[in-house]
């Protein structure tokens, strides 16, 4: 017999577990707010007097308090492959012909393609007990804490299964720019779009700091193994997934064939804009589980599935102005396009990249023209062209400006260079600001909480002037900032302390070394494997370092020649900042060869491919050039590609260098 108390508190749970259910899956709220938090502080109270009492599914345990150094790597007990994809209506129909040669005609069913994090739940005798990322597929890390915060994971589905289930993390559009505006207040990071925010939410290693981003989730595959009476369609899956209690997306359609799946297409390329999350294309299964099962996979995707990417939109827009107030860490000067306001792939564009004057000049653009803009990966508007209109001729034709817009020192072009750069290097206030930002981005020293807000006003109030005087800093100096409270300065001043002995590499990286990017970085730490001997060097054995050569040489022992960068670095040094190196014992097997890496590719981010690359005794450069070895091409691959074939240099597809790696490992 159940005592009053834990048929209360069955009550409670059973109540409120069903109220989140309707309100975050089904999105039809029963309880008003107030009667919820009633409920909630009730149930809470009770289960801190009787802790015994506590169970798994209670909505209580949805904010984990467990803070994480790191996350545990996992393999996935099934592979989450990866999916084909094109942009291609033909080559959908091809991809449709080669499923009727195996299996006759087949019913397919539609979904739209979550842009989010994709990962793994599963549940044991119908409570949730872990959570994955997809990582390389293989393997992905443990993130069950963060994703228990998530209200639309249940933590307990309507039947005691054992199941595990795929899906996709995402963040509503809505709550995304609410939360760069909040950041942007802050002085903290800025998300570039959706699945970003999602990402950097969903893996923060203190679990308090996602259960206050909100965050959803779409499922679209259960694992059936061990299921009885299992559908027998994918169709029905989805059905039966939603019967469970899981968020299913309601958008999906199930077709005859595939000209069917073409008018989904169509019928989504521009609804997709309406909607509060973002979509980047269809994707298409094969409905039969049989069929599916007898289609199989190949090395990286299935071949019962494949996936329609819809193209960057490109829309015509007026060119109000071109800004050059932007000054980069290294003096360069970046021109930016001011757009009349105007709608492109779902969100409102009034800025766009040039990248340079001689892009400019090429495209004779001019102040007053109707441009062609589109979105690079639907993240970064950029100018295409310049749209024949009868005013163009008599407008004035663009002239670059001549002196730095934040100092006044004339600007200069380098040898060699297109672009326009300020040598006030040490006087330059806004390559000053550039190099504080640099230093603390991910790509260098990884100091969260650091936005340029903050560098704004430590250099405005002459509390920071270059990288060492962030080390100088007291939590308390970060609260004589505008919105700065006790919680924000200690995890500013936090995480600057904590970025004092990272690895050599990153360091090298975040000193701004002109011509030295992460590449070059490693090379250089792997070489010299201290900064000492890398200060030392003389321009000769740099030069010598594969990869390098006499100009990035002389740039770097410029820099270290320099009596500001002298300064600063011993600054650091007083200050504790000591970067450690790491001796890795390399493969030789790839026996020094070159990748270059360009597009996305599906099954690792471009940093493990490159690790991977170099693990095996490979390099891997930023530039195409006739000492190209390999080019390795993922999706949306651009100029490199190109570059590539006119040099006659091997192209890889992203099968064929997994294939490379795994025979070589």
């Amino acid at each position: 017999m159940m005592s009053d108390l834990e048929n209360r508190l069955k009550y409670l749970r059973d109540t409120i577990n069903r109220a989140n259910y309707l309100y975050y899956v089904e999105d039809n709220p029963t309880l008003s707010d107030f009667e919820y938090d009633e409920l909630f502080r009730e149930l809470k109270k009770l289960e801190a007097e009787h802790p015994l009492f506590i169970t798994p599914d209670s909505p209580t345990q949805r904010v984990g308090n467990k803070i994480q150094s790191t996350f545990e790597e996992v393999k996935h007990k099934y592979r989450l492959y990866s999916l084909d994809n094109t942009n291609n209506y033909e080559e959908l129909r091809q991809w449709y012909e080669r499923v009727k040669k195996e299996c006759g005609q087949v019913d397919l069913v539609c979904e739209l393609k979550i842009d989010g994090l994709a990962i793994a739940l599963t549940y044991k005798k119908g409570l949730f007990v872990q959570g994955v990322t997809r990582g390389n597929g293989i393997y992905g890390e443990n993130i069950t804490e963060n994703l228990k915060t998530v209200k639309a994971i249940p933590l307990k589905i309507f039947k005691d299964y054992d199941l595990e289930v795929r899906g996709e993390i995402y963040m509503p559009k809505t709550s995304f720019e609410k939360l760069n505006e909040e950041n942007l207040m802050k002085g903290e990071k800025i998300f570039a779009n959706p699945r970003n925010a999602a990402s950097g939410s969903i893996r923060q290693l203190d679990p308090e700091v996602t259960a206050k981003r909100d965050l959803s989730i779409f499922v679209y595959t259960p694992i059936l193994d061990g299921v009885e009476n299992a559908p027998k369609t994918h169709y029905e899956s989805l059905m039966m997934l939603k019967d469970l209690g899981f968020k299913v997306n309601p958008n999906i359609r199930k077709v005859a064939d595939i000209e069917g799946a073409i008018d989904f297409i169509k019928e989504w390329e521009q609804k997709r804009f309406d909607l509060d999350y973002a979509t980047d294309g269809i994707v298409i299964k094969v409905d039969s589980f049989a069929y599916q099962n007898e289609l199989g996979f190949t090395a990286r995707a299935p071949k019962w599935a494949t996936a329609f990417k819809f193209p960057p939109e490109e829309v015509n827009t007026k060119l109000l102005a071109i800004e050059t107030s932007n000054v980069g860490k290294t003096g360069a000067i970046t021109p930016v396009a001011v757009l009349e306001p105007v709608l492109l792939a779902g969100s409102t564009v009034a800025r766009a990249s040039l990248h340079n004057f001689d892009e400019i000049k090429r495209l004779d653009v001019r102040v007053g023209d109707t441009v062609l803009i589109k979105k690079a990966a639907e993240i970064i508007p950029k100018v295409i062209k310049h749209v024949d209109t009868p005013e163009h001729d008599s407008l004035p034709i663009y002239e670059a400006p001549t002196v730095c817009p934040s100092c006044g020192t004339p600007l200069v072009v380098p040898e060699g260079e297109v672009n326009l750069y300020c040598p006030n290097t040490f006087g330059c206030p806004a390559q000053a600001k550039s190099r504080i930002e640099y230093w603390v981005s991910k790509e260098a020293m990884d100091i969260d909480f650091i936005g340029p807000n903050v560098i704004e006003q430590l250099y405005s109030k002459n509390m920071v002037k270059n990288p060492a005087d962030l080390y100088k800093l007291s939590q308390q100096d970060f609260m004589l900032l505008d919105l700065v409270k006790e919680k924000s300065a200690y995890n500013m001043y936090t995480s600057i302390q904590n970025s004092k002995e990272k690895p050599l590499a990153k360091f090298i990286t975040a000193l701004s070394i002109r011509h030295v990017g992460k590449e070059t970085a490693d090379l250089l730490a792997n070489h010299f494997q201290s900064l000492e001997a890398l200060k030392n060097a003389n321009v000769e054995e740099i030069a010598q370092i594969d990869g390098i050569g006499d100009k990035i040489a002389n740039s770097i022992k410029d820099f270290f020649s320099q009596q500001y960068n002298i300064d600063m670095l011993e600054n650091l040094n007083h200050l504790g900042v000591h970067p450690t190196h790491k001796v890795v014992v390399q493969s030789t097997v790839l026996n020094s060869k070159t990748f270059v890496l360009t597009g996305t590719l599906a099954t690792m981010g471009r940093t493990e491919a490159s690790d991977k690359i170099k693990q095996l005794g490979g390099k891997t450069s930023s530039s195409v050039t006739k000492k190209t070895d390999y080019v390795v091409v993922g999706e949306n691959a651009g100029s490199k590609l190109t570059k590539a074939q006119e040099l006659g240099i091997t192209i890889l597809s992203e099968d064929e260098f997994l294939k490379m790696l795994n025979t070589s490992e």
